[in-house]
């Protein structure tokens, strides 16, 4: 697609050049990853989870935002080693919401134990 081609297309808010990639072989290499994904354009990094709870999942950052798309649109679903992959485009606004909400959780609980423990047992509560 030409570069004037591809100025004219709008694209959805969600796509961008980094994609989360779900249900992996344990066993996948980087350089299968590359040969899959390095065909839908150039690949600037490839970043596979190795610790027990990122593993099967990896992340692909293309040069360009149309190549990342043409992969989304056409791996999602492929069966590599008999898995079935989940493409997803990284959304760093979720990533901080679930962040900031967990922050939220965690003083919260602080504040409630701070409450438990302040308050004696017989003594009536504080009015307001």
């Amino acid at each position: 697609m030409s570069a004037r081609a591809r100025a004219n297309i709008r694209l959805p808010p969600e796509v961008c050049r980094s994609i989360f990639v779900r249900n992996l072989p344990y066993k996948i290499s980087s350089e299968e990853m590359y040969d899959i994904f390095g065909k839908f354009g150039p690949v600037r990094q490839i970043r596979i989870g190795v610790s027990p709870e990122t593993k099967g999942t990896a992340f692909v950052v293309y040069e360009d935002i149309f190549d990342a798309k043409n992969a989304v649109d056409h791996l999602n679903g492929f069966n590599v080693c008999g898995r079935y992959l989940i493409l997803l485009y990284y959304q760093q606004q979720r990533v901080q919401k679930r962040v900031d909400l967990q922050k939220k959780k965690e003083e919260l609980d602080a504040l409630k134990a701070k409450l438990v423990k302040g308050s004696t047992p017989g003594a009536a509560p504080a009015s307001s």
